[in-house]
């Protein structure tokens, strides 16, 4: 009798985890095509650094052995890249070479092409400010931690009371709640369960922080604290940047991230009525567990890799899956290179939506924030997909 009911379990564990693979692959099926290629089809490939992308690719195994919670849950994924990820980590070390060939072993190519569109590439980083953990005359502006009544409705599903377009609820005596959303919650509308974690001298820093997700923040007595994303009000996002573009106030070829940032220096009035344009708005957590050379923590709940980490939708892929990307990276407004680099999902994002739709994680600081914010460039997205398990 034991034995049937562990059957019986097994098999609705294989048939829910099928339902909810074929459920992710109409979702995609109705936003683009996959067409197949060669690793030959792949412009550059051979010249790529195969063993850095397999650092990269490990971090997700390691993950996915462990069974290790995500930060924010994306698609889960298939029995074939678990099957990979075992081979993987039974050769942690490879060689350039050898990686590459693991790569091809391991992997068939697919063009990702959109129904509409084409795929399109933003950059993103670390940014890196001056705080104090107690406020003062200069340092006034707070970044919350995430207060006990939000409620993070999983992907996919829905509370009583709540739109299906927002993600996350606050919890009352009588039910749920809509979230409050960015200018409620900068009015006051927590009360007593707003409570900072620490404090920043321009409200332009904190909204940066919240579009990133993480920073480091330099404080009043030498020491670098760092901050990781604990949780979001589900509120739907919006560009600032692209609503300044709208209203012509800046220009798309000349937009960076530092004149973005002056202009909101620059006209704090307006500033603050544009930035709650944005009624998406970011909880933290002080993320002691990170030694000073980590990248901060992606959806996927670990560290980020320079350069070889991409968010993706997480509605539509897992994370752990490489992509291979084709088009330009921006060195200054008027110079680019090449890119053609493998990376692997790691993360996720409220603005990344679509198929074929990235963020490239650039690292921490000043220059990565530069980079990044040139980052607006169409691109052609590769998904290695698994080969199933011989």
């Amino acid at each position: 009798m034991r034995h049937a009911a562990r059957a019986l379990l097994a098999g609705l564990v294989v048939w829910c985890v099928t339902m909810m693979e074929a459920e992710a692959a109409s979702r995609l099926a109705a936003q683009a095509r996959l067409e197949a290629l060669s690793f030959a089809d792949l412009d550059g490939w051979a010249e790529d650094d195969h063993a850095a992308a397999f650092k990269a690719f490990l971090r997700s195994c390691r993950a996915l052995a462990a069974k290790a919670a995500e930060l924010r849950p994306a698609q889960a994924p298939e029995h074939d890249l678990l099957t990979v990820c075992r081979a993987a980590l039974a050769n942690d070390n490879p060689t350039r070479s050898e990686a590459r060939r693991f790569f091809e072993t391991h992997f068939q190519p697919f063009a990702v092409i959109p129904h509409s569109g084409s795929g399109f590439l933003t950059g993103y980083y670390e940014p890196e400010f001056q705080g104090s953990r107690i406020p003062d005359s200069r340092y006034h502006v707070p970044l919350l931690a995430r207060p006990e009544d939000l409620v993070t409705i999983p992907q996919g599903q829905t509370l009583p009371g709540i739109d299906k377009g927002l993600q996350a609820a606050r919890r009352t005596p009588t039910g749920y709640e809509p979230y409050p959303d960015r200018a409620a919650i900068e009015d006051g509308g927590l009360g007593a369960l707003a409570k900072p974690i620490v404090y920043l001298s321009e409200p332009a820093e904190a909204f940066i922080i919240h579009v990133q997700g993480s920073s480091r923040i330099r404080l009043t007595d030498g020491s670098v604290m760092r901050v990781a994303y604990a949780g979001r009000n589900g509120r739907p996002y919006t560009s600032i940047g692209r609503v300044l573009v709208q209203r012509g106030e800046m220009d798309l070829e000349s937009m960076t991230l530092e004149k973005l940032m002056g202009w909101l220096k620059s006209h704090p009035g307006p500033a603050r009525e544009l930035m709650r344009q944005n009624q998406s708005y970011i909880f933290f957590r002080e993320a002691d567990e990170l030694a000073p050379e980590d990248g901060p923590i992606g959806g996927a709940g670990f560290p980020l890799v320079p350069g070889r980490s991409l968010a993706v939708d997480r509605q539509l892929w897992a994370y752990g899956l490489p992509f291979w990307l084709e088009g330009r990276l921006p060195l200054s407004l008027d110079r680019s290179e090449p890119l053609r680099r493998l990376m692997i999902a790691h993360d996720t994002g409220s603005a990344i939506v679509g198929p074929a739709r990235g963020d490239f994680f650039f690292g921490s600081g000043e220059e990565a924030g530069t980079r990044a914010g040139l980052l607006r460039h169409a691109a052609r997205f590769v998904v290695l997909k698994p080969k199933a398990a011989q």
